[in-house]
Parts: structure tokens; C-alpha cells; sequence
């Protein structure tokens, strides 16, 4: 099929277990494109079951950011953007239509609308003065700096403690502050296609995969993680299946209620996706919604007329 050549880059968005995967790679293989991840945990080598790379997925198309960090390094915003207009500039490079797909959405909002954020390095004598503070204690010291929209940046210690240290560097330099903020930056001519799953199906979808994964040899997965030297901290520190099977593997959790907890920390987690999707189109990033079992064919085609329909305005 001839390419098509704009816009620069498609996106497709939606909520863990909509199946975005697949659909991203109909729309590489019909329309000569890459795949870019947008997941902010498949960038880790090793850490493959549990973030669902399923990458047999994929067939003979490519793919990009994914497997380019050592599980139990601290991957971020930063490193994302670097990485993903390094990617992105290749794909284009060759004639390719990058296809990012992934459900991080602080990641995909971030790579659409030309976001650069500076290189924030750790403060120490900041953490040092913070060491004392609780997790409630450091998401009240937060909200002085910002509002938060979400909880992402308070989903534990550690986490709230990088978000204050990278606010007080913009208090501290507002020049770089000021070539953050996305009204000063340059959006990307960008498709963004939603996939739209109803809430009983998504989480029939989510119970089923849960149930695979662990069949697959998940809590294998992350013992093996431990194994090689990775600390229990640092998979806690990802969330969700690494989070509760390390506490399970650690002896703190059965089965049962490893299972359980989990389960309702994804259907929670894909509730916070939506509601930032949701956001990003109130932000002026328009995301166009197709059901998630909507026919290939169907689906292919009405990608095809959006492109079109982007080729004319342009």
C-alpha cells in the first residue's frame, strides 16, 4: 500500500488489555510503519511477562523502545523523550510511518506535543532535608509546587521524592521551566486513535490475562529477577504485577490474595489510563475512539480514510 505522507506520526492509545498491540501492528504492516512503545515499563530487559511485551505479536514488523534499559534501573520522562525522537527521527529517516503504541500516557502525551524537559540530576541535599517525611507528608509538600492531575507522581515514596526534586530544579532555573511548558513547545501532526473497550469487557479481558500470565511463569519471571541480583525494592518500585508477585515471592502475600490485590490494582490502573486519555483531549491532543472489536478490515479502512482525510488539510 503507498505511503502516505502525513501525518508524521500515528498514535494509538487506550487502556491495558483493549488489545492496542495488535491493532498498532495492522496499522505498521498496512501502511509501511515502525512500532515505537510508548509503555514506560517494557523499556526493561528481562521484565517481559509481567509487562506484556508479547512480542511474537509483532511478526516481520519492527519495533522500537522496548528492552533498551536493565531491569532495576529508575527509566524516565527524560530518558523516554530522548529515546523516542531518536527513534522516531530513524524511522522517518528510511520512509517508515512511526507507530507509537503504548498505554503510559504521561509518556505518549508528552512525545505528541513536543515536550522537552531538561536533564534534572538527583539533589541530595534536597532528599536529604525530605528523609524524614512520610509518603502523605511528601504528596502535601507536592501540591505546593503543582496541581496534580493524577497520582502517578505520589504512587510511592521514591516516586513522590523525584517529582519534588525535578519541581524545585524549575523553581531553580525557570528559563528550563519555561521550554517545558507545552504551550511553548511544537505539537507533532499526529493521527491519535483510541481503541475503546466497555468497562465489563475490559475487565473480563484483564481477569483472563492475569490468570495467563501467571500460567505463563510470571511469579518464575520475577523470581528469577531476584535471582539476578535485582533488589525486591527496585521491582516493588514498578507497581502493579511486579509489585504484588514480589510480595508474594517475598512470603507476604498467598496466592489467593496476591491474585486478588493485583486484579483490582490493574482494573484501578486502567480506570487512571482512561481518565488521562480523557485529559489529553481536553489539553487539545484529539484522540478519535473505535471500538476495540471492530472487524480488522473495518478497522484498516477506517485508518486508511482518517489518513486520507489528514493528507488533504495538509
Amino acid at each position: 500500500m503507498k505511503r502516505i505522507l502525513r501525518p508524521e506520526i500515528i498514535a494509538v492509545v487506550g487502556p491495558t488489555a483493549c488489545g492496542k498491540t495488535r491493532r498498532a501492528v495492522s496499522i505498521a504492516s498496512a501502511f509501511g510503519g515502525e512500532i515505537l512503545s510508548g509503555d514506560s515499563r517494557q523499556v526493561y530487559r528481562g521484565m517481559d511477562i509481567g509487562t506484556g511485551k508479547d512480542l511474537g505479536e509483532y511478526g516481520d514488523v519492527n519495533y522500537h523502545l522496548i528492552d533498551i534499559a536493565n531491569a532495576g534501573e529508575k527509566y524516565n520522562l527524560h530518558r523516554f523523550l530522548t529515546d523516542f525522537h531518536k527513534a522516531k527521527d530513524d524511522v522517518i529517516s528510511r520512509g517508515k510511518l512511526p507507530v507509537l503504541c503504548g498505554g503510559t500516557g504521561m509518556y505518549v502525551e508528552a512525545a505528541l506535543s513536543g515536550l522537552v524537559l531538561p536533564e534534572v540530576e538527583r539533589n541530595e541535599e534536597l532528599r536529604q532535608s525530605l528523609s524524614g517525611k512520610n509518603l502523605e507528608e511528601l504528596t502535601e509538600i507536592l501540591k505546593t509546587y503543582k496541581t496534580l492531575h493524577n497520582s502517578t507522581d505520589v504512587d510511592t515514596r521514591e516516586r513522590a521524592l523525584r517529582a519534588i526534586e525535578i519541581q524545585q530544579y524549575y523553581s531553580d532555573h525557570p528559563e528550563e521551566a519555561e521550554a517545558a511548558d507545552r504551550a511553548a513547545v511544537r505539537p507533532l501532526d499526529s493521527l491519535v486513535i483510541g481503541i475503546d473497550i466497555p468497562r465489563d469487557a475490559r475487565r473480563e479481558k484483564i481477569s483472563r490475562r492475569l490468570d495467563s500470565r501467571i500460567e505463563e511463569g510470571m511469579i518464575d519471571e520475577i523470581r528469577g529477577l531476584i535471582a539476578s541480583g535485582i533488589t525486591p525494592e527496585d521491582l516493588i518500585y514498578y507497581g502493579l504485577e511486579y509489585k504484588f508477585v514480589t510480595l508474594h515471592v517475598l512470603g507476604k502475600l498467598s496466592l489467593i490474595e496476591m491474585k486478588r490485590q493485583l486484579e483490582i490494582s490493574i482494573h484501578q490502573f486502567a480506570k487512571r489510563q482512561m481518565t488521562w486519555f480523557r485529559g489529553m483531549e481536553k489539553r487539545g491532543l484529539p484522540i478519535r475512539w473505535l471500538p476495540y472489536d471492530m472487524p480488522d478490515a473495518e478497522f484498516i479502512d477506517t485508518v486508511k480514510a482518517w489518513l486520507e482525510e489528514c493528507r488533504k488539510d495538509n
